[in-house]
Protein backbone atom coordinates (compact mmCIF):
# COMPACT_ATOMS: atom_id res chain seq x y z
CA UNK A 1 0.00 0.00 0.00
CA UNK A 2 1.09 3.68 -1.02
CA UNK A 3 1.78 5.72 2.03
CA UNK A 4 -0.17 9.14 0.56
CA UNK A 5 2.10 12.42 1.76
CA UNK A 6 1.32 16.35 1.47
CA UNK A 7 4.17 18.30 1.80
CA UNK A 8 3.78 22.00 2.94
CA UNK A 9 6.66 24.43 2.91
CA UNK A 10 6.42 28.02 2.09
CA UNK A 11 10.32 27.77 0.77
CA UNK A 12 10.12 26.34 -3.34
CA UNK A 13 13.41 25.02 -2.80
CA UNK A 14 12.69 23.32 0.22
CA UNK A 15 9.20 22.11 -0.50
CA UNK A 16 10.87 20.69 -3.66
CA UNK A 17 13.43 18.91 -1.98
CA UNK A 18 11.48 17.19 0.31
CA UNK A 19 9.40 16.50 -2.91
CA UNK A 20 12.30 14.83 -4.11
CA UNK A 21 13.38 12.83 -1.32
CA UNK A 22 10.12 10.78 -0.61
CA UNK A 23 8.86 10.34 -3.99
CA UNK A 24 12.23 8.33 -4.03
CA UNK A 25 11.44 6.23 -0.97
CA UNK A 26 9.80 2.77 -1.76
CA UNK A 27 5.80 2.93 -1.18
CA UNK A 28 5.57 6.66 -0.35
CA UNK A 29 4.29 9.05 -2.98
CA UNK A 30 3.33 12.93 -2.54
CA UNK A 31 -0.16 13.74 -3.99
CA UNK A 32 -0.18 17.35 -2.84
CA UNK A 33 1.97 20.68 -2.35
CA UNK A 34 1.05 23.17 -0.41
CA UNK A 35 2.88 26.76 -0.01
CA UNK A 36 1.14 27.74 3.34
CA UNK A 37 -0.86 26.39 6.04
CA UNK A 38 -4.12 27.29 4.81
CA UNK A 39 -3.55 25.85 1.67
CA UNK A 40 -2.42 22.50 3.63
CA UNK A 41 -5.46 22.40 5.45
CA UNK A 42 -7.64 22.61 2.20
CA UNK A 43 -5.77 20.39 0.24
CA UNK A 44 -6.02 17.70 2.92
CA UNK A 45 -9.74 17.97 3.65
CA UNK A 46 -9.81 17.72 -0.13
CA UNK A 47 -7.58 14.94 -0.96
CA UNK A 48 -7.08 13.32 2.40
CA UNK A 49 -3.51 11.86 2.40
CA UNK A 50 -2.44 9.86 4.88
CA UNK A 51 0.59 12.05 6.33
CA UNK A 52 0.80 16.03 6.20
CA UNK A 53 4.48 16.93 6.79
CA UNK A 54 3.97 20.55 7.35
CA UNK A 55 6.71 23.41 8.34
CA UNK A 56 6.16 25.56 11.45
CA UNK A 57 6.84 28.62 10.18
CA UNK A 58 4.59 29.67 7.09
CA UNK A 59 2.24 32.67 5.63
CA UNK A 60 -1.45 33.58 6.26
CA UNK A 61 -1.63 29.96 8.85
CA UNK A 62 1.73 28.69 10.27
CA UNK A 63 1.98 24.83 11.29
CA UNK A 64 0.69 24.79 14.73
CA UNK A 65 -2.60 26.38 13.46
CA UNK A 66 -2.58 24.01 10.59
CA UNK A 67 -1.78 20.93 12.51
CA UNK A 68 -4.73 21.82 15.58
CA UNK A 69 -6.80 22.06 12.78
CA UNK A 70 -6.24 18.73 11.02
CA UNK A 71 -5.05 16.74 14.22
CA UNK A 72 -6.36 18.26 17.30
CA UNK A 73 -7.59 17.10 20.40
CA UNK A 74 -11.42 17.92 19.04
CA UNK A 75 -10.74 16.40 15.72
CA UNK A 76 -13.27 13.59 14.70
CA UNK A 77 -11.14 11.87 12.78
CA UNK A 78 -7.68 13.09 13.08
CA UNK A 79 -4.77 13.50 9.94
CA UNK A 80 -1.77 12.05 10.68
CA UNK A 81 0.92 15.07 10.64
CA UNK A 82 4.79 15.05 10.96
CA UNK A 83 6.18 18.60 11.53
CA UNK A 84 9.89 19.82 10.37
CA UNK A 85 11.14 22.98 11.59
CA UNK A 86 14.78 24.16 11.55
CA UNK A 87 14.35 24.19 15.41
CA UNK A 88 14.10 27.59 16.01
CA UNK A 89 12.15 27.37 19.51
CA UNK A 90 11.91 24.96 22.02
CA UNK A 91 8.05 26.29 22.72
CA UNK A 92 6.93 25.62 19.23
CA UNK A 93 8.39 21.85 19.51
CA UNK A 94 6.40 21.71 23.15
CA UNK A 95 3.20 23.44 21.23
CA UNK A 96 4.00 21.21 18.22
CA UNK A 97 3.10 17.90 19.93
CA UNK A 98 0.01 19.54 22.20
CA UNK A 99 -1.12 20.50 18.84
CA UNK A 100 -1.16 16.58 17.73
CA UNK A 101 1.67 16.13 15.67
CA UNK A 102 2.65 12.33 15.29
CA UNK A 103 6.12 13.43 14.43
CA UNK A 104 8.66 16.17 14.57
CA UNK A 105 11.80 16.27 12.61
CA UNK A 106 14.29 18.69 11.98
CA UNK A 107 14.78 19.87 8.34
CA UNK A 108 18.77 18.63 7.99
CA UNK A 109 17.18 14.97 8.04
CA UNK A 110 18.50 13.02 6.29
CA UNK A 111 16.37 10.99 3.67
CA UNK A 112 16.17 7.79 5.84
CA UNK A 113 14.90 9.40 9.06
CA UNK A 114 12.70 11.10 7.06
CA UNK A 115 10.82 8.30 5.50
CA UNK A 116 11.08 6.81 8.78
CA UNK A 117 8.61 9.66 10.43
CA UNK A 118 6.12 9.49 7.19
CA UNK A 119 5.69 5.71 7.72
CA UNK A 120 5.68 5.83 11.14
CA UNK A 121 3.09 8.42 11.66
CA UNK A 122 0.88 6.25 8.52
CA UNK A 123 0.96 3.33 10.86
CA UNK A 124 -0.06 5.09 13.60
CA UNK A 125 3.34 5.66 15.55
CA UNK A 126 5.40 8.32 15.83
CA UNK A 127 9.24 9.42 15.55
CA UNK A 128 10.88 12.18 16.95
CA UNK A 129 14.16 13.20 15.76
CA UNK A 130 16.62 12.39 19.10
CA UNK A 131 18.04 15.74 19.30
CA UNK A 132 14.53 17.23 19.86
CA UNK A 133 13.87 14.00 22.52
CA UNK A 134 16.31 15.80 24.52
CA UNK A 135 16.14 19.24 23.95
CA UNK A 136 11.84 18.36 24.98
CA UNK A 137 13.27 17.17 28.79
CA UNK A 138 13.90 20.34 29.49
CA UNK A 139 11.49 22.26 28.36
CA UNK A 140 8.33 20.09 29.30
CA UNK A 141 9.24 19.24 32.36
CA UNK A 142 9.72 22.45 33.48
CA UNK A 143 6.80 23.94 32.27
CA UNK A 144 3.71 24.55 33.60
CA UNK A 145 1.35 21.80 34.86
CA UNK A 146 -1.76 22.99 34.22
CA UNK A 147 -1.56 20.35 31.23
CA UNK A 148 -4.76 17.66 30.83
CA UNK A 149 -1.74 14.88 31.20
CA UNK A 150 -1.35 15.96 34.77
CA UNK A 151 -4.25 15.08 36.26
CA UNK A 152 -4.16 11.66 37.89
CA UNK A 153 -4.62 8.21 36.19
CA UNK A 154 -5.11 4.65 37.13
CA UNK A 155 -1.46 3.51 38.57
CA UNK A 156 0.85 2.04 36.03
CA UNK A 157 2.32 -1.36 36.45
CA UNK A 158 5.88 -1.94 36.83
CA UNK A 159 6.04 -2.86 33.32
CA UNK A 160 4.31 -0.05 31.91
CA UNK A 161 6.16 2.43 33.81
CA UNK A 162 9.66 0.94 32.01
CA UNK A 163 7.29 1.08 28.71
CA UNK A 164 6.84 4.59 29.42
CA UNK A 165 9.72 6.21 30.20
CA UNK A 166 11.51 4.37 27.04
CA UNK A 167 9.25 5.44 24.90
CA UNK A 168 9.68 8.89 25.99
CA UNK A 169 13.60 8.49 25.58
CA UNK A 170 12.48 7.99 21.70
CA UNK A 171 12.68 4.42 21.52
CA UNK A 172 10.39 2.46 18.98
CA UNK A 173 8.26 -0.28 19.01
CA UNK A 174 11.13 -2.33 17.77
CA UNK A 175 13.72 -0.77 19.89
CA UNK A 176 11.37 -1.09 22.68
CA UNK A 177 11.18 -5.02 22.10
CA UNK A 178 15.49 -5.08 22.15
CA UNK A 179 15.81 -3.40 25.18
CA UNK A 180 12.98 -4.52 27.17
CA UNK A 181 12.61 -8.47 25.60
CA UNK A 182 9.16 -8.55 25.26
CA UNK A 183 7.43 -9.59 22.09
CA UNK A 184 6.90 -6.35 19.51
CA UNK A 185 2.92 -7.13 19.95
CA UNK A 186 3.36 -7.34 24.04
CA UNK A 187 5.13 -3.57 23.60
CA UNK A 188 2.21 -2.78 21.58
CA UNK A 189 -0.32 -4.11 24.19
CA UNK A 190 1.28 -2.15 27.19
CA UNK A 191 1.50 0.91 25.17
CA UNK A 192 -1.64 0.66 24.49
CA UNK A 193 -2.83 0.25 28.12
CA UNK A 194 -0.90 3.33 29.33
CA UNK A 195 -2.80 5.62 26.53
CA UNK A 196 -6.04 4.17 27.96
CA UNK A 197 -4.55 5.32 31.73
CA UNK A 198 -3.24 8.47 30.66
CA UNK A 199 -6.04 9.26 28.16
CA UNK A 200 -3.44 9.88 25.23
CA UNK A 201 -4.86 9.62 22.11
CA UNK A 202 -1.32 8.35 20.78
CA UNK A 203 2.13 8.22 21.47
CA UNK A 204 3.34 11.46 21.18
CA UNK A 205 0.85 12.17 23.78
CA UNK A 206 2.58 9.88 26.09
CA UNK A 207 5.34 11.61 25.78
CA UNK A 208 4.02 14.55 26.53
CA UNK A 209 2.25 13.13 29.72
CA UNK A 210 5.94 10.97 30.64
CA UNK A 211 7.64 14.46 30.52
CA UNK A 212 5.07 15.93 32.53
CA UNK A 213 4.99 13.95 35.39
CA UNK A 214 9.00 13.17 35.46
CA UNK A 215 9.39 10.19 33.67
CA UNK A 216 11.52 11.20 31.38
CA UNK A 217 14.10 11.45 33.84
CA UNK A 218 13.91 7.55 35.21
Amino acid sequence: MTIQVLVADDQDIVRTGLVTLLDAQHGIHVVAQARDGQEAVDLARRLRPDVCLLDIRMPRMDGLAATRILAGVDVTEPTAVVIITTFDSDENIAAALRAGARGLLLKDAGPDLLAQAVRAAADGDALIAPRITARLLSTLAGGPTASRWSRTVDPLTAREEEVAAAVARGLTNSELATALHPSLSTVKFHLASIMTKTGSRSRVEVVIWAYETGRARQ
